[in-house]
């Protein structure tokens, strides 16, 4: 299938969910407009609306098409198989990459539709992700399909820092009175190898660490059994994780210590040593809260 066909598709099953989320109603918006929506050419929106008028989805009325039907997944194509709930996990971990790799940036504006497209998703998954994450107050809803990026200051920084110590803490206890038999001792020795390893290639691949932090610090929480305290990992992801707005000059050597530390904390546990994990677990807590704050800075200065 040409590229210009696989959009076309993709476009029909974005329109198919819009209409029946009742974020396109009628009559539809100028071609203009949905191109603007959809970040398309005009030519590309004609194709799908003449795709929808061939279905009996649209009729046009003067200038304008009208819906004279819900359309149905048979209006569409199968270009896109995944679920709603598939696209969803793969976008967020999409937006934590585009992050990770600084195709988002502090300040930085984009829209619903962009990001949609860029991830081969429907803009509903897109619309849903980002409201549920503005909670954190990490993006701004400029306009309707719109948003920013926002800066981190100092007391935002530190008191998520303090939210985490609580959480991260409170599920390490937990972890040391994890039964022999629960497959997380495993997962930890299984961790421990993996940090290993990129230890010993940390100089070629030391940005590989965002990912395998994210693996450390889920685990830990894993072991508190709570929905909550899992569902902290997004912010977490995304604020320690994704090193968002952090100075990157000395990226490297930060994520060499944070393996060592990583590793310390794993060492400990596996030798169901609690005092010596729980030291370093808070060890590596400062250690990140104190770049943090550095890197904030001098980004303000």
């Amino acid at each position: 299938m040409s590229r210009t066909q696989n959009l076309r598709q993709n476009v029909v099953n974005q329109m198919i969910d819009g209409i029946v989320q009742g974020h396109i109603r009628s009559p539809l918006p100028s071609q203009a407009a949905l191109a603007e929506m959809y970040n398309i050419s005009r030519t590309t929106v004609r194709h799908t609306l003449t795709h929808f008028y061939r279905r009996g989805v649209l009729e046009k009325v003067n200038d304008n098409y009208v819906i004279l039907r819900m359309p149905q997944a048979t209006d569409g194509f199968e270009c896109v198989n995944s679920s709603l709930d598939d696209q969803a996990k793969v976008f967020e971990r999409a937006f934590f990459q585009m992050i990770n790799q600084k195709q988002l940036r502090a300040g930085d504006s984009f829209t619903e539709l962009q990001l949609a497209r860029t991830v081969n998703v429907s803009p509903v998954v897109v619309r849903e992700f980002l409201l549920r994450f503005s909670r954190y107050n990490l993006i701004d809803h400029v306009r309707r399909g719109q948003w920013c990026m926002k800066r981190l200051d100092r007391s935002y920084a530190e008191q998520l820092f303090e939210l985490r110590q609580m959480l991260e803490t409170h599920a390490l206890s937990r972890f040391i009175n994890l039964p022999a038999h629960d497959e997380r001792w495993l997962q930890a020795k299984e961790l421990l190898s993996r940090h290993r390893q990129l230890r010993d290639s940390i100089s070629d691949n030391y940005r590989l660490f965002s990912l395998l932090d994210r693996d450390f610090h889920g685990l830990i929480l894993s072991a508190a059994n709570n929905l909550f305290f899992n569902q902290s990992l997004e912010i977490i992801s995304m604020i320690f994780h994704f090193h968002y707005q952090w100075d990157e000059s000395d990226l490297k050597q930060r994520n060499i210590i944070a393996i060592e530390e990583h590793m310390a904390i794993l060492s400990a546990l596996i030798c169901r040593n609690d005092q010596d994990a729980a030291r370093e677990l808070h060890r590596h807590l400062d250690t990140a809260k104190q770049s943090m704050i550095r890197s904030i800075q001098q980004h303000i200065t």
